[in-house]
């Protein structure tokens, strides 16, 4: 009978062990927003607690932020960020899932390669279908992955109040960071 458990929990660690070997995490990703427009204040944040798991296998890829975790240069800002345009008590997170096309992790070097990554970000109780391009390449033991593209406030139903609209962008560009271990 032990010898039938220490089995059972051998089988159960190599499991675990040969499972977690194909997904990289991340804790610390940094994903920055701008949406400055010339001559007025800069718009601009950052996040740098932002977690994604990669699933080297199937090129799965998904990411978290809490959004009360972007910070600005101005507090009023940060302040009117979070209470009037995104409600981040209402909408505490903003969510990424998608794929990587024709992702092969064993094909990684230090030089980087592009992927098409096409996914859904979920933001502010509205989801958008996001295709772009990831910038991935091999870091020490893991991988890195960034990314750029833009949004439109309106798909994700932020409101942007009459007396400020001409000081926010249309369009605002987002940046990620990852780096994956």
């Amino acid at each position: 009978m032990k010898l039938i458990k220490l089995f059972a929990i051998c089988v159960l660690f190599i499991g675990t062990i040969g499972h977690t070997q194909d997904r990289k995490i991340t804790k610390t990703g940094h994903i920055t927003f701008e949406a400055s427009v010339p001559s007025f204040e800069e718009v601009k944040a950052t996040n740098e607690a932002v977690s994604c798991v990669l699933n080297t296998k199937t090129g799965e890829i998904a990411s978290l932020a809490l959004v009360k975790g972007f910070r600005f240069k101005i507090a009023l800002m940060e302040e009117h960020f979070n209470e009037n345009y995104i409600e981040s008590d209402k909408y505490p997170k903003a969510t990424f899932k998608g794929k990587l096309s024709d992702f092969d992790a064993s094909a990684l070097d230090t030089s980087p390669k592009k992927f098409k990554l096409n996914g859904t970000l979920e933001l502010h109780g509205k989801s958008k279908e996001i295709n772009t391009v990831a910038i991935i390449s091999k870091k020490g033991n893991g991988i890195e992955i960034s990314t750029d593209f833009d949004v439109n406030p309106d798909d994700f139903n932020i409101q942007i109040p009459k007396i400020v609209r001409q000081k926010v962008a249309k369009t605002v560009n987002i940046k990620t960071m990852f780096l994956l271990k």
